[in-house]
């Protein structure tokens, strides 16, 4: 986890609490900005989960609360729709002054609406995602209520949201009803991605069906599945995040910017990161500059949404003895097609094993199976056998090892 926690100003000087959701080497291919829902705050659990997903493929994203939410400073009574907006632009400018312009810009909820309009003033931005958005941002009148009658009849009201209250004013709904959605898709510029639910019922499907007819190509729909509103369930939210950030790679080249495809892959340092939650074994490994999940079975009290610890301590030895038999090969100019390895763990008793000196414990034993597939004779079968004792994997497990873990003092805050 590589998260900083920043400040910046809007537009009227007031301060924006944010977090700034990093790969862990601190090496992303492009910036972008999430802005979270109506009343809702930067560390609601979709947008942790969905920001921190993207960053594990090398997208670092700016979330922050706007004006009056969260920890950020301001009235809330004063927002409007369009000052959301202007909040956005200064989270781009903060953005591109002190690391990089956001060339994405995702958005949840009514988010996704502001996303939408602020897309024309961010002109970095080549790609924007909406999750769950209304096509028309008047559309959070009708869930105001009788909030919203009120306010217009004597100018403000308060609306219990979520648990909490919250006060309106008339000057947001003049502001919400005065939006031109149409003639913001049809203006809007770069590359658009709708995630929407159909078992969303606060804002329905046919919202994304609008949003995706009024704009031009290129753009993509993704259903959500049975997805709620607020992407409660842990796994939705970090699909989405997953999605965006695999979508979003076709469309990262900037004007002037290096092609993502030459900035993500960097120079090798042979660094690895692991990040589990406080829930389940499900885990983010961060190897040099590819993501990759572990888990354990359910019956291990896991989700099995990955290879365990020891199925990717197998695989690491089967792909190092396939590369070293294949190298060896096409160096003698072998003809050996391909390589296959097929590896299985156990735990075995020491009395059990001819080779052990120990007698009183229990020793773990991989059996790896070598099928090599091509016009080979028998010396050279025999000779490439011996090569897979020989790779480099192999000879670390069966060698002295040692393992020094040092203790490193946290800032991360959610």
């Amino acid at each position: 986890m590589n998260t900083k926690k920043i400040t910046f100003t809007n537009a009227n000087g007031t301060r924006l609490a944010a977090r700034l959701e990093l790969p862990d080497d601190e090496r992303p291919v492009a910036y972008a900005i999430f802005a979270h829902c109506f009343t809702c705050s930067k560390n609601i659990k979709a947008a942790v989960n969905i920001t921190r997903a993207m960053s594990s493929r090398r997208i670092a994203v700016l979330r922050f609360d706007f004006t009056g939410l969260g920890e950020s400073e301001g009235d809330f009574a004063e927002t409007t729709f369009s000052s959301q907006v202007s909040d956005l632009v200064a989270a781009a400018e903060f953005l591109e002054r002190e690391y990089e312009a956001p060339r994405l810009l995702v958005g949840h909820s009514l988010g996704g609406s502001a996303v939408l309009v602020a897309a024309g003033a961010i002109p970095s931005a080549t790609a924007v995602a909406t999750i769950a958005a209304p096509y028309n941002p008047s559309h959070l009148r009708r869930l105001l209520g009788e909030s919203a009658e009120e306010a217009e009849r004597q100018g403000e009201a308060t609306v219990n949201l979520g648990g909490s209250d919250f006060t309106i004013r008339k000057s947001l709904l003049d502001d919400l009803a005065a939006q031109r959605p149409t003639e913001t898709l049809a203006h809007l510029q770069g590359a658009l991605l709708v995630l929407h639910s159909p078992a969303d019922t606060i804002v329905k499907i046919d919202n994304a069906t609008q949003i995706f007819q009024a704009a031009h190509h290129p753009k993509s729909f993704v259903s959500l599945g049975s997805a709620d509103h607020l992407l409660s369930e842990a796994a939705d939210s970090r699909y989405a995040g997953e999605v965006i950030a695999s979508w979003a790679m076709r469309y990262l080249d900037g004007v002037g910017a290096e092609p993502v495809a030459q900035r993500q892959f960097l120079a090798a340092d042979n660094r690895v990161t692991a990040r589990t939650g406080a829930e389940g074994f499900r885990t983010e490994i961060f190897a040099n500059g590819f993501n990759l999940t572990a888990d354990e079975p359910i019956s291990y009290g896991g989700s099995n949404e990955g290879p365990s610890p020891y199925e990717f301590l197998m695989a690491g030895l089967a792909a190092c003895t396939t590369m070293t038999v294949q190298m060896y090969a096409r160096r003698k100019g072998w003809p050996l097609v391909e390589a296959l390895v097929r590896l299985s763990h156990h735990k075995i008793h020491a009395e059990d094993c001819q080779d052990c000196d120990s007698q009183d414990r229990r020793l773990d034993q991989f059996v790896r199976e070598l099928e090599l597939i091509g016009a080979l004779d028998q010396e050279q079968r025999q000779k490439l056998l011996e090569i897979a004792e020989k790779c480099p994997v192999h000879r670390t497990l069966t060698s002295e090892i040692r393992v020094e873990t040092r203790l490193k003092e946290s800032m991360v805050e959610v």
